[in-house]
């Protein structure tokens, strides 16, 4: 498989034998980085001497670990268990377990990119990466691979500071056959709790997806059981906003699950038009249970295909039909909705917290829907992810452009001053870095630093868990390079991608804090550099992020 960036042997071994513990017997075990991807069959020796993983954490911060187990002799069923330190219980046993292997696929063949359609999966070459981290202590070991265990800790806010000390126990046929000891320093620094984090996080809730994977009706009791754990655990990296579909396919169902509509929109016999927001309602509240918000993002008034599905009583059927935006029909069917909609928002108390989302919508499309969203309620919040338009961006309390594109000067500072939402995107248009299932999962890490050193609010992707026909074996799918449609897994179980993207969004959270010392300000700046655009290098990122993390972790 091509990579975005190679290790040599040597520097590959010489990353994740980083902070070693070796073991007797037939059954190796080694702390391992959690910056790179393995092999499943290439062997992680040389081992090193007996050592400590040693993590330096603020108040509040989530911590991880990675243990890879090799054997060259016969299979097994192996084991761990975690030794609290101070019989604390900082584990976080819904990510800790074993990771499991997933297929994934490569870049296009010009190694630009993962856009395009990809319906033949024999065009691209295939591997395994350990991705999905099954929340399981034991497991049946096959001989002569290599099995990654991936540990959590969330360190309580009020951790008291101080050197705690731990071990991971790992058993082979029920006999302990290695120790691995770990130490975690808490630091008299604490992380703000998630929901008052200033970094804004928007990863596309797909609801549709859940229903299917989990064989329940869509916006049933059971339905909303099994999205809980899923949105909880996205609340819990700090995201800002829950993503409703105001429109049938907005994305012409480019997903293996599309999106419907979640108002019931019945045009009468007599032309005029009734509104039911029931699943809308149902949604925005739930997701506000798990701890979601405050926004609510409502896609999209103009849809990739500009057709609006409604049924119509006067012909007893569902209607299909394409409004050019240009078009008086197009004005009508829109001033209508939203200002009935409008009225909705403010009856429930959401009005503020709406705004109306658009994505990579062309320039004319977008005037188009700033002119109906103007004339059905000018106090309408609206938002862009797209390329950088300089006669939009006063209109657009959020806007988010691509990785690879610029603010121009001042716009960042004038946008905050204003108290708006300024961000960017990755999509599958990166090369890297990226957070495909076969990009280096510190790739994933970067992206709070890429908006620390830009000076943006936050970082957006389009697809939480828009999951693909079997999500859990395989990652690849018909339209884009593997990974891109969802970066967590069915049974709400995490993946590297997701908990390297945390890390990222910590590190963005601490430089705020130490940003309001001067002192500390200029340090930071300096750090951020290679993190600038057009000098980030694959081959020197685990050094210059480690740089980072040594300054932010000071006294």
């Amino acid at each position: 498989m091509k990579k975005l960036f190679s290790f040599s042997l040597v520097a590959f071994f010489l990353s994740f034998c980083l902070e070693i513990a070796a073991a007797e017997g037939p059954l190796k075990a080694a702390w391992s980085t959690t910056d790179c991807l393995v092999g499943k069959t290439e062997c992680p020796s040389p081992f090193g001497n007996g050592k400590t993983q040693k993590f330096t954490a603020w108040r509040g911060e989530r911590l991880h670990a990675k243990i890879l187990l090799w054997s060259s002799t016969d299979g097994g069923e192996v084991g761990f268990t975690v030794e609290e330190p101070q019989a604390n219980h900082w584990v976080d046993d819904a990510t800790t377990g074993f990771l499991r292997y997933v297929m994934t696929d490569e870049l296009n063949k010009d190694g630009k990119g993962g856009c395009g359609y990809r319906p033949d999966k024999t065009q691209f070459d295939s591997s395994l990466v350990a991705d999905r981290i099954e929340p399981i202590r034991s497991l049946r070991y096959e001989a002569k691979t290599v099995q990654p265990v991936w540990i959590t800790f969330d360190v309580p806010h009020d951790a008291v500071p101080g050197l705690y000390r731990g071990t991971v126990s790992i058993t082979y046929d029920n006999k302990v056959c290695s120790v691995l000891p770990y130490s975690i320093r808490v630091i008299d620094r604490t992380l703000p709790e998630p929901a008052k984090q200033k970094f804004h996080l928007d990863l596309w809730q797909n609801p549709f997806s859940v229903a299917r994977i989990a064989g329940v009706p869509l916006w049933s009791k059971e339905h909303f059981d099994a999205m809980r754990p899923l949105m909880e655990r996205l609340a819990k990296a700090g995201q800002r906003g829950i993503t409703a579909t105001i429109t049938h396919k907005p994305w012409n169902g480019q997903t293996y699950d599309y999106f419907e509509d979640m108002i019931t929109e019945i045009k009468r016999a007599d032309g005029t038009w009734m509104y039911d927001y029931t699943v809308f309602d149902r949604w925005v509240e739930f997701m506000q249970s798990c701890g979601v918000g405050p926004y609510i993002y409502c896609y999209s008034v103009i849809p990739w295909e500009l057709t609006f599905r409604y049924y119509d009583q006067a012909t007893n059927s569902m209607v299909d039909r394409k409004l050019a935006v240009d078009s008086p029909e197009f004005d009508e069917y829109w001033v209508n909705k939203l200002k009935a909609f409008a009225s909705h928002l403010k009856e429930k108390g959401w009005f503020g917290q709406t705004i109306i989302a658009m994505d990579e919508r062309p320039e004319k499309s977008m005037k188009a829907a700033l002119r109906v969203i103007r004339k059905a309620d000018p106090a309408y919040k609206i938002s862009l992810a797209g390329n950088y338009h300089e006669d939009l961006n006063a209109e657009l309390f959020d806007l988010c452009i691509p990785y690879d594109n610029k603010y121009p000067e001042g716009v960042v500072a004038a946008r905050r001053a204003a108290g708006k939402i300024t961000t960017f995107y990755t999509c599958c248009a990166e090369a890297f870095p990226n957070t495909f299932s076969f990009s280096q999962p510190v790739e994933a890490s970067l992206f709070g630093l890429i908006a620390a050193e830009r000076g943006l609010d936050g970082y957006l992707r389009w697809a939480y868990n828009s999951w693909v026909e079997s999500p859990d074996q395989d990652t690849r799918f018909r339209t884009w390079a593997a990974g891109d449609t969802y970066l967590v897994y069915p049974m709400n179980q995490s993946s590297v991608r997701f908990e390297k993207l945390i890390e990222g969004i910590q590190m963005f959270e601490k430089i705020q804090v130490l940003k309001s010392d001067p002192r500390r300000a200029r340090m930071v700046g300096r750090l951020l550099q290679p993190f600038a655009y057009d000098k980030i290098k694959g081959a020197s990122l685990q050094k210059e992020i480690r740089k980072v993390n040594a300054y932010l972790n000071s006294k």
